[in-house]
């Protein structure tokens, strides 16, 4: 390990090759490091720190909300951001965790891994977050009020001081799990967005838990409210033929509900399940924005 972290800190390696390796040090380090609460924080900072990124904690009202970043910031006029899933919500069927950072930051490893343009990563609320960072950290937050109103505002503040550091226009929204929830009414309530993408994102969360027998999420929004109001958004959403927690079906259901003709696709990925193997494939697996019209013509 102390060899990969030398090779980490060479300022000789493209950024590309420091990622990929960055990813392979943290996968190694998981594999034999304990499931504990500083062992999932420490996960994500040196996954972040290895490739480049810097980890910042924002003050977005009621919550202190991290993200990750590139170090130093630098000026774009778009900028993706991806969204956390929902994390170690629960440690069984009827009790809640105590802290919702996730085992596997899918999401951070995404957006380490897009292989064009600007990204960040941002984090869900009480995720990664240190002791002093913790405010309102009730356990309803990731759990029924995943979704609520309160937690899209603050996202939504966050992103507002994300793109003014780095200056960008617009924003691309990716949503993993149930950051593709939070994404998705993200975008409709936001007037920047160019672009959406999920990533076996949860877009009926009401189907959802149906699917799976468990307490609706009464104290949260509902994506499927505001699909009509995306129809026009250009927007992909990526499913997993294999993923038996958020099987494509539910993303067909939502798509139903876009008024006609809309702007977005489902993607049904052969072999993948909700988490392998996105990270891995995401340097392809990406889609290419669509090109934007000539102003000039």
């Amino acid at each position: 390990m102390q060899r990969m972290n030398a090779t980490l800190a060479n300022p000789l390696l493209p950024p590309p090759v420091r990622i990929a390796l960055a990813l392979m040090a943290a996968g190694a380090m998981s594999a034999c490091a304990p499931s504990g609460l500083e062992a999932r924080r420490t996960e994500a900072r040196s996954l972040a720190a290895h490739a480049g990124w810097e980890r910042v904690a924002i003050d977005s009202g009621r919550f202190v909300l991290i993200a990750h970043r590139p170090h130093p910031v630098q000026r774009v006029d778009t900028l993706s951001v991806y969204i956390e899933g929902d994390g170690l919500a629960w440690l069984s069927r009827s009790e809640p965790s105590r802290d919702p950072t996730p085992l596997d930051p899918v999401a951070l490893g995404l957006a380490l891994r897009q292989p064009s343009g600007a990204a960040v990563h941002l984090a869900r609320p009480c995720q990664f977050t240190l002791d002093p960072e913790r405010r309102n950290c009730s356990k309803q937050y990731w759990t029924s009020h995943r979704f609520a109103g309160e937690v899209v505002d603050s996202m939504s503040r966050a992103i507002d001081r994300l793109k003014a550091d780095q200056g960008a226009q617009g924003l691309e929204l990716v949503g993993y799990s149930g950051g593709g929830a939070i994404a998705t009414l993200l975008a409709a309530r936001r007037g920047d967005v160019e672009r959406l993408i999920t990533v076996a994102g949860n877009l009926d969360p009401a189907a959802w838990t149906r699917l799976h027998r468990i307490t609706p999420l009464e104290g949260s929004l509902d994506p499927v409210d505001v699909a009509p109001a995306l129809s026009k958004l250009e927007q992909i959403h990526l499913a997993g033929a294999k993923d038996r927690e958020l099987p494509a079906e539910l993303a067909e259901g939502w798509l139903r509900r876009l008024r006609t003709p809309s702007a977005a696709r489902l993607q049904v990925v052969p072999d993948f399940d909700h988490h392998c193997c996105w990270v891995e494939a995401w340097p392809t697996l990406y889609p290419d924005p669509a090109p934007r019209p000539d102003p000039a013509r």
